[in-house]
């Protein structure tokens, strides 16, 4: 993780703290920057997260998925023998 600090020293455990602050806030996000501008008694936090992967989804004999692993036998017969069109 990146740590910019613009404004006033820090001392570590600070910025350890806002750190652990970031994790427990955005639990299930990836912490790729954190931005800390310290003036005074203020101290204002900004957060980037990292990119997170987008799977493929495609609508399948009615249904939104992303993979066929979850269908039974009768949908991927289905989806094996529909058209395919190419654009």
């Amino acid at each position: 993780m990146k740590i910019n600090i613009i404004g006033e020293q820090l001392p570590q455990q600070e910025i350890n703290a806002y750190i652990d602050y970031g994790m427990k806030k955005y639990p299930d996000r990836t912490i790729s920057e954190m931005t800390v501008k310290a003036d005074g008694d203020f101290v204002d936090l900004k957060f980037n997260f990292a990119d997170v992967p987008f799977d493929r989804v495609r609508r399948i004999t009615g249904y939104l998925v992303g993979t066929l692993d979850r269908f039974n036998n009768g949908k991927r017969a289905e989806e094996h023998d529909r058209v395919k069109h190419n654009v």
